[in-house]
């Protein structure tokens, strides 16, 4: 992404955190590679709000990211766009799966899933381990009797999916063309017991609705986007190109998350460290002490 990129009004990119804990600098660096690659095309540049988990989500983080924006001078266009607004769309999308006979209720609890890994039952995958499709082949009307009283989620019968799709393709402007091999993820949840929808079919809803024309996002939602393309394909919504870049790495090794209490924006604000200097600093290559780029 150059000064020479060629202006493109019609892009359209997100940049879509959840607001259950401060941002970080990986965060930082997501944030300016989707706004930047809008701005260099004369494109527009859309904050999304994933706040599907109620349980998690504060209205504090809500402000915190906006204010961590601003203080990077990442500015978006338009107003904030929030899921939890939004959770008839992905009901109708899920109702649509179920009439085509693609979803199916999974009973199984996270004690039966810690069981079945440590028992070595479960396939990794690249994105964790694959679900061994232990309720796919419970009979279907005692499934349904069973979904009126007891807590259950509702997973995609991927091979299933897959035979209705046929085969899928999307582009990767880092990566080229890629073949769409969604079974590599396994069954996976689109709707939970927790919260009224998964990631993956949020997130598929929302980026047609927005129309977003190129999602840009980092390596570790690479493989996601198989099952975001079979969806694309079944709820016969647009595909956008795709564009995942490097992350950020500590000095372990390891990506930086909230779950491993990375140092946040809000922190690095109050240190008196100047914003626009540090954009500038990740658009060079320059990284904090040990703060490095992925490999790949």
């Amino acid at each position: 992404m150059t000064s020479s990129t060629e202006l493109n009004p019609d892009v359209v990119v997100r940049f879509a955190p959840s607001p259950n804990g401060l941002l970080h600098l990986g965060h930082a660096y997501a944030a300016m590679m989707a706004h930047d690659y809008a701005r260099q095309r004369g494109g527009k540049f859309l904050l999304r709000i994933e706040d599907i988990d109620a349980g998690r989500s504060r209205p504090e983080f809500v402000t915190a990211i906006q204010e961590d924006l601003r203080w990077l001078g990442l500015d978006w266009d338009g107003d904030i766009i929030f899921q939890s607004e939004r959770f008839d769309s992905y009901a109708a999308a899920a109702d649509r799966l179920k009439a085509m006979g693609l979803l199916y209720p999974c009973f199984c609890s996270r004690t039966d899933m810690r069981q079945l890994q440590e028992d070595g039952a479960l396939v990794e995958g690249p994105d964790g381990p694959i679900y061994a499709g232990t309720c796919r082949h419970l009979d279907p009307a005692a499934a349904i009797e069973r979904v009126a009283s007891e807590p259950h989620s509702w997973r995609l019968d991927v091979e299933k999916a897959v035979g209705v799709s046929g085969p899928l393709q999307w582009i990767d402007e880092r990566h080229g063309r890629q073949i769409a091999r969604p079974e590599r993820l396994g069954d996976v949840i689109l709707v939970p017991k927790e919260f009224p929808v998964a990631y993956h079919l949020a997130v598929t809803v929302d980026d047609a609705r927005e129309g977003i024309t190129h999602v840009v996002r980092g390596d570790d939602l690479f493989a996601s986007t198989a099952i975001h393309r079979l969806l694309q394909a079944l709820l016969e919504l647009p595909t956008p190109r795709y564009f995942h870049h490097r992350l950020l790495l500590d000095e372990t090794g390891g990506k930086l998350s909230k779950s491993r209490d990375s140092a946040s924006l809000s922190v690095l604000r109050s240190d008196g460290v100047s914003g626009h200097e540090l954009m500038q600093d990740l658009r060079q290559g320059m990284f904090p002490v040990g703060i490095s780029l992925s490999r790949g």
